[in-house]
């Protein structure tokens, strides 16, 4: 495939106190000089690709995992299940389809391409004549999705760009509006489990957190690094976590006679701070869940990108598309659900979706990672 480049340009987000702090630590961070990295890819059709008669990934047992898609029994209602060589399964696939209506010959835009799941499914509905651009700043879900969508059956461009440089990548591209765009803000499970990314307590590996491993700023470097009050304002502001200042406190004082330079350290210095023990079954989450999250959030600037990303939509969308969010968490829903009810109010969107759209029970128990997706879709009218 053939790589186009362009230099990466970070900016601040909006102002509000828990982006802009992450800002200001990412605006010096530099990325490869490379920049864009743009891959045509002109799929010829879905042969070879396995089709089951069963549509949970729990019923089809982990035979399915080393495959590539399951479609329903003939007549069922339900959309077909992809699952990617890592075992991850796209969220929410039926809703996706019915609520994006993607149409033959339609451009979408897959901005968090990832393992390529919800855009194998996207481009079938596109057909020959569509053509799909699927951004991700992760070269390894990126050389996954390209693996994943070499038989599709429209035209596939892949650019290494953040979501959050929307206008940019399809700049890129060649494409001016998109009759579809979509954005699912989870991280993939292949990330969450490859220790080495540091993106999990759950085994130990060097504090890193970054998607994009061209940015240079680490966890580490923030947790060891930043100020005391500056430390708890991340983890308050990034994870609504009412024990940010107990927590940065401590961290503080061990990374005073150490380098805290491990997920496992960090989730013991978090544990210790707060006196819990992450076995305890008293305990809905693990001590240290909010912490991750708001470092993993600091170091990739997911806010300000989804500001960008939300910022750039009504331009980037045709008359009539759909922009859909699946989100994760509460500051990220919070600013998909604001930003839609303003543009409705201002005649730019017709918003599909009164409430999010969530998993329903066979989902949520057949894929865990479903039960805190919500999915908001609005519609350009104007």
């Amino acid at each position: 495939m053939k790589r186009a480049a362009a230099p990466e340009a970070r900016r601040r987000s909006d102002g509000e106190p828990r982006t802009s702090l992450a800002s200001g630590l990412l605006d010096s961070t530099e990325t490869d000089a490379a920049g864009i990295a743009v891959r045509g890819v002109v799929g010829r059709g879905w042969r070879g690709i396995p089709r089951f008669d069963r549509f949970h990934l729990g019923r089809a047992g982990e035979k399915a995992r080393s495959r590539t898609i399951a479609f329903p029994r003939p007549g069922c209602k339900r959309a077909a299940v992809v699952v990617d060589p890592s075992g991850h399964t796209p969220v929410l696939p039926g809703a996706v389809l019915t609520c994006l209506s993607p149409g033959r010959g339609d451009t979408v835009v897959d901005a968090t391409v990832g393992g390529g799941g919800h855009a194998r499914l996207l481009a079938e509905a596109i057909g020959p004549v569509g053509t799909l651009i699927g951004l991700d700043v992760d070269g390894s879900s990126l050389s996954a999705a390209e693996e994943a969508l070499r038989d599709s059956p429209c035209r596939v461009v892949l650019i290494r760009e953040n979501f959050g440089s929307l206008g940019r990548a399809m700049d890129a591209a060649g494409i001016g509006s998109a009759d579809v765009i979509l954005a699912d803000l989870g991280v993939r499970s292949a990330q969450l489990n490859d220790a080495s990314r540091g993106f999990s307590f759950q085994t130990d590996g060097p504090l890193d957190m970054r998607l994009d491993d061209r940015l240079t700023t680490t966890a580490a470097d923030l947790v060891n690094g930043l100020r005391e009050q500056a430390l708890a304002d991340v983890i308050y502001f990034n994870a609504d976590e009412r024990h940010s200042r107990r927590i940065a406190k401590r961290i503080c004082e061990v990374r005073r006679e150490r380098r805290i330079a491990t997920t496992g350290m960090l989730s013991d210095v978090v544990c210790g701070a707060l006196g819990a023990d992450p076995a305890s079954r008293k305990q809905k989450i693990h001590p240290a869940t909010r912490v991750f999250q708001a470092l993993r959030i600091a170091v990739n600037d997911e806010l300000g990108a989804l500001d960008r990303l939300l910022a750039a939509a009504p331009e980037r969308l045709s008359v009539g598309g759909r922009l859909g969010v699946i989100s994760f968490h509460s500051l990220e829903d919070g600013r998909v659900k604001r930003d839609f009810r303003s543009r409705q109010a201002d005649g730019i969107y017709a918003v599909l979706t009164k409430r999010p759209m969530v998993a329903d029970e066979d989902e949520r128990n057949s894929n865990s990672r479903s039960r805190s997706a919500k999915f908001r879709v609005a519609k350009r009218i104007a």
